[in-house]
């Protein structure tokens, strides 16, 4: 991984720990419909916030954790809330826009 990579990384997982970026962030991309990219999002999200610490805090194994957000994971209602809070976020639904 080149050096302009991990900065990039580092700026992400830093601007992710924020509540209203990692919002913004999943909303942007909810929007795509694509659950591959939703997983990527949300385990960068966890990343942001220590993957054992989200764990720990969602009463979730580790390799539960990742399985969950693992390329073609598929996490549960239940597992994405647990994650999501651990977090301080929380799911919600909104209208869509035609």
């Amino acid at each position: 991984m080149s050096k302009r990579d991990k900065s990039y990384e580092d700026s992400l997982a830093l601007s992710l720990t924020d509540p209203k970026e990692a919002v913004a962030y999943l909303d942007a991309v909810m929007e795509l419909e694509d659950q591959g990219a939703l997983l990527v999002a949300l385990r960068q999200v966890a990343k942001a916030h220590g993957m054992a610490e989200v764990a720990r805090c969602a009463s979730l194994g580790e390799k539960t954790l990742f399985k969950s957000l693992a390329e073609g994971g598929n996490p549960t209602l239940d597992t994405m809330n647990r994650i999501l809070h651990s977090v301080g976020l929380r799911l919600s639904v909104a209208e869509l826009h035609a």
